[in-house]
């Protein structure tokens, strides 16, 4: 409410109406610099205002944005953890064996080894290729998709092993091994709709179900052709009565070494045989490379073979 308050007349003094003129022109003009101080100082303010609450909510805004990429994103340290291990796992098998006391690291070993490795370690190989290195030796690389399955037995988190890919690089000597992160295709290697993940799941599926498979064992004394290679993986028990083997083609790799293409329950396996009682520490039947399934001949798998690695101890 506002109060009423009561006006009563004063007594009337002479005025000098020309000095009271002039008194209220420079009031007026006081009281308007006045007011328009104060509201540029105001406006001031409000834009001073506005900048620090853009500057707050835009700054809360990224934050709550890495805050929300950090709490969304799968956690990779697991699968990223099978990575560097499968790193470790290729130093070990290119070590010299005078520096593995007690181990059968280093020497000579096959792509075969390397599926073993990635397999081990819940993956599949992608592709393997030989190029030059700078210092005019051959530099191997191996593509991996690792977080298919969880590695092992033991019970895990459904996502606690996301699929990733790496990149494997090494020539000689476990100082040459060098990985890193990839991005992993988009696209099966089969060119059919659908993920190369849920391809190469469905390869590992397919695998043979013999008690001994992926195993490093003998080849010598089993005949150079086809029959004798169906003849060993039955025999090495690498097979068993409920898989489906078709032998592709083989081919003569030197005068110890026979190898073969086939398909192992409608997948594409290699299979090297290896009449030299040195090769019993290798891998002799392995998985073929995602891009390598369809084609399935015998001049990847003379080419996939190829021995890895050398042991100057074993050597000689």
């Amino acid at each position: 409410m506002i109060d009423l308050l009561e006006i009563r007349p004063q007594a009337q003094l002479p005025v000098d109406r020309g000095k009271d003129m002039t008194t209220h022109a420079v009031e007026a003009r006081e009281d308007r610099r006045s007011g328009s101080g104060q509201r540029g100082h105001s406006a001031g303010l409000r834009v001073l205002l506005f900048t620090v609450t853009a500057l707050v909510a835009g700054a809360a805004g990224v934050a709550g944005t890495l805050l929300y990429q950090r709490i969304t994103a799968p956690d990779t340290s697991a699968v990223d953890a099978q990575a560097a291990e499968l790193a470790q796992d290729l130093r070990r098998d290119l070590n010299a064996g005078f520096w593995s006391p007690e181990h059968t690291f280093g020497g000579q070993f096959t792509e075969g080894t390397l599926v073993a490795q990635v397999e081990a370690h819940g993956g599949a190989l992608l592709s393997v290729g030989t190029g030059q290195g700078q210092s005019g030796g051959h530099v191997h690389t191996a593509k991996v998709m690792l977080g298919l399955l969880p590695p092992g037995t033991e019970t895990v988190a459904a996502d606690a092993y996301p699929v990733r890919c790496y990149r494997y690089s090494f020539s000689f000597g476990a100082h040459s091994v060098k990985q890193s992160t990839m991005t992993c295709p988009a696209s099966r290697s089969d060119s059919k709709p659908g993920s190369l993940a849920a391809q190469m799941g469905e390869l590992l599926a397919r695998q043979p179900t013999g008690a001994y498979v992926y195993r490093q064992i003998a080849t010598e004394g089993y005949a150079h052709t086809p029959q004798g290679a169906v003849d060993l993986l039955k025999d090495k028990r690498l097979v068993s009565a409920r898989d489906t083997v078709r032998v592709v083609s083989g081919k003569a790799d030197g005068g110890d070494v026979y190898v073969l293409a086939l398909h192992i329950n409608g997948a594409c396996h290699y299979l090297r045989m290896d009449s030299s009682s040195s090769a019993s520490r290798l891998i002799p039947l392995w998985l073929a490379p995602a891009d390598e399934q369809e084609d399935c001949g015998v001049k990847q798998a003379v080419a996939a073979a190829v021995l890895y690695g050398i042991d100057p101890a074993k050597a000689g």
